[in-house]
């Protein structure tokens, strides 16, 4: 598949988050490569839900943020961007304040129209599952 124009290296990934929800939430991208993005996440009080432990939304701010970066980094020739259609996460585990949590998204399929991408959370501490993330994405192109 031909690359769009736009093929955004590891430091543009990081620095295109920091004034959104990902430097809000202190995600930090460690890799991109043609179908894998991985980044870490530290726990803070601000990502807990009530009950003390890993919020959920902030374990799929995270998958989705990557699934994102991995679709920017993929996007068909022509194409100028994508939005997410559908998004679907399993928890198994979760882990409290101090804990730093990594994620892995690979690409299951890169087309044209759509992309879907897969994602994997991690207790970076023990290597624990936590959470199984799928997002499929719509690749945008100019109106004609």
């Amino acid at each position: 598949m031909a690359k769009s124009a736009f093929s955004p290296t590891l430091e543009q990934l990081q620095q295109v988050g920091t004034d959104c929800l990902p430097g809000h939430l202190g995600m930090e991208i460690l890799s991109v490569a043609d179908a894998q993005v991985r980044a870490r996440m530290p726990v803070h009080q601000h990502h807990m839900a009530p009950n003390g432990f890993l919020h959920g939304g902030s374990v799929v701010a995270l998958a989705d943020t990557l699934c994102g970066y991995g679709t920017m980094a993929n996007l068909p020739e022509g194409a100028v961007s994508f939005t997410t259609i559908e998004l679907k996460a399993n928890y198994f585990a979760s882990v409290k304040a101090g804990a730093v949590v990594e994620c892995v998204a690979s690409a299951v399929h890169l087309g044209r129209s759509t992309q879907v991408w897969d994602a994997e959370v991690r207790d970076e501490s023990n290597g624990k599952r936590l959470a199984l993330f799928r997002c499929s994405n719509m690749v945008i192109y100019p109106k004609a």
